[in-house]
């Protein structure tokens, strides 16, 4: 057969052989080339370092003690001056938790005595209720183990973590354990313990138990020896127990500095503070998630019978209310539905309808303020001034959360007396320092404001500029008070400012639990006792400017209207008498003039 006709140009291969078969295309194939079926895989790639196997055997569970050991920063520890003062606040903060628990006044002892080598050992006695023999290893020896977490009250510690962490930290340091003595019972034995933590398993490990003799009736002692750094003046251990001494004006507490000096901070009142109630979840703090894990861990068998156990504020009506209107978002739910058997589309209905269903605000009765009284009261005790206010802001809520905030200022440093004493058989007038203040509570006319931070009665001594109660300090309008105020800063003058926020779970920005956070409601509720004290400092500082003005205008006519009379007196002629006469007639004319 014919390839083509001829004449017809060749331009390649055909499509048929000469046999009539079909033609092959006889191009080499390339060595690169692959079948279509073969992944395409280059021949020089390295193996994998890891399989997902290899990789699988690695992965394990680590404890929260191992985690905190290796992230100490987070709970306060991040350097040996802070170290310091946070074991001495996580042991006070227990003790007064633990005293005023058990309505006892508390008798606090806090001692640190220097080692050497930049090793100090840290002593918290008080005359609490003392902790039964069982529980101080779990206490003291084990994170995140307490009876306070799951509790909608005030109360200092929250989370389990502090006392134990200080053990810990003291141990990473030292090497030394944790003592602890404690006697729950009057006529009961006095216990000792020294734990160690095992940061693999959060396990107390409990070297050494004894019975020993202890003078007090009941309470608990932590030594705990540490590498530290003391130093005095601002967030220094100092400054903390002196506004510990403000906050809780019902303590007693003696110090021991490592030079051996005691300070003794006496009370200012004998009131236990009453005890704060727990109380439920309100609905309007309660996220989707949280009310998915209520539906299913609860007892009740009706969701409505649900709602009003389950809750603060929620009562029978309000139930049948909150489920009729999540019944308009999904049809499904009814007020037979049995809890356990709400989905989550079911759920979300119903967390729609309680925020949009006007519920009473939750009880403040979990609450226990200072009081603007017992407040003022402390800041007197501590703080030298000549001018004192207080205020106490009604309950308000954030969350869910029932919050109240209290303020104090005190201002003006009085001026030192004149007393008169014997010298050698004479008198003389001498002046009279007033007390000073070692925490630096109250600054000079020409420094800015001091600001006390406090939160469920403990002070805040670090990061100051990330707080709620630094920012709304600052953006209050002290001018209008009478104050010079330099733009975003603190007033300026003698002016100490002492803000107290009370909650249920106050809003920290870390774990640290040394900034409030920024919620609005905070920020308002704030601004707002600052604006009341504010207030009636301003009229104070304005009585205080009059009564200024009046001496200088005294002092002004008592330097130069002598010299008038004189000069009168030799123009004129007349006698002493006279003079003496035209000048009471002169004094009480300029004194009563309003311009001058």
């Amino acid at each position: 057969m014919s390839r083509g006709k001829a004449g017809d140009k060749d331009d390649g291969p055909g499509l048929f052989d000469e046999d009539g078969g079909v033609a092959v295309d006889e191009k080499p194939v390339k060595k690169s080339e692959k079948p279509d079926s073969e992944p395409d895989v280059k021949e020089d790639a390295p193996a994998p370092r890891k399989t997902a196997e290899k990789m699988a055997e690695g992965q394990r569970q680590i404890s929260v003690a191992e985690f905190f050991a290796k992230n100490r920063h987070l709970l306060g520890f991040d350097n040996p001056s802070k170290a310091l003062l946070t074991t001495i606040k996580e042991a006070v903060d227990n003790a007064l938790d633990a005293c005023e628990e058990a309505g006892i006044l508390p008798d606090i002892s806090v001692e640190i005595h220097d080692l050497k080598d930049a090793r100090y050992r840290v002593v918290v006695e008080d005359n609490g209720p003392g902790i039964v023999k069982e529980q101080m290893a779990r206490i003291f020896g084990s994170l995140l183990y307490g009876s306070k977490f799951h509790r909608l009250c005030q109360s200092r510690g929250q989370q389990g973590i502090g006392i134990s962490a200080a053990a810990m930290y003291g141990q990473m340091t030292t090497g030394k354990p944790a003592l602890v003595t404690s006697r729950p019972k009057p006529r009961a034995q006095a216990h000792r313990m020294a734990l160690m933590l095992d940061t693999k398993t959060n396990k107390a490990e409990v070297t050494t138990d004894e019975v020993v003799e202890w003078r007090k009736g009941t309470g608990t002692r932590v030594e705990i020896e540490l590498e530290g750094n003391y130093k005095r003046g601002a967030r220094s251990v100092d400054s903390y127990l002196k506004q510990t001494a403000v906050a809780n004006p019902h303590v007693r507490l003696e110090y021991t500095d490592p030079s051996g000096e005691k300070t003794l901070y006496k009370r200012a009142v004998r009131d236990v503070p009453p005890e704060p109630m727990e109380i439920q979840p309100h609905p309007h703090g309660v996220e989707l998630g949280r009310l998915m894990q209520m539906l299913k861990d609860t007892s009740s068998q009706r969701v409505t019978s649900f709602l009003s156990s389950e809750f603060s504020r929620v009562g029978a009506k309000l139930a049948k209310r909150i489920v009729e209107a999540a019944a308009k978002h999904d049809s499904s739910i009814t007020l037979k539905t049995h809890p356990k058997r709400v989905a989550r589309k079911q759920a979300d209905a119903l967390h729609k309808a309680i925020g949009e269903t006007k519920i009473p605000s939750p009880p403040t009765n979990c609450l226990a303020p200072i009081g603007a009284d017992a407040l003022k009261a402390g800041l007197k005790k501590e703080v030298d001034a000549d001018f004192f206010a207080a205020v106490s802001r009604p309950p308000s809520v954030y969350r869910g959360n029932p919050f109240l905030i209290e303020v104090a200022i005190a201002y003006g440093r009085p001026q030192s007396e004149e007393i008169e004493v014997a010298d050698s058989g004479h008198m003389k007038k001498v002046k009279k320092a007033k007390k000073t203040d070692a925490a630096e509570l109250i600054g000079s006319s020409e420094e800015q404001a001091r600001v006390m931070r406090l939160a469920n009665r403990v002070p805040l001594q670090y990061q100051q500029a990330a707080c709620a109660i630094t920012k709304a300090a600052v953006q209050t309008n002290w001018r209008s008070y009478g104050l010079s105020q330099p733009k975003g800063g603190l007033p300026v003058g003698s002016l100490a400012i002492c803000v107290h926020i009370a909650s249920v779970w106050v809003p920290f920005t870390s774990e640290s639990k040394e900034a409030v956070a920024s919620y609005p409601e905070i920020l308002k509720e704030l601004r707002l006792a600052l604006q009341v004290c504010g207030r009636e400092l301003g009229r104070h500082v304005k009585k205080k400017k009059k009564i200024q003005r009046e001496y200088d205008k005294r002092e002004f006519i008592g330097q130069y209207l002598p010299v008038v009379i004189e000069a009168l007196q030799e123009l004129n002629g007349f006698d002493d008498k006279r003079a003496k006469k035209l000048t009471a007639t002169l004094t009480d004319v300029l004194e009563r003039s309003r311009k001058f």
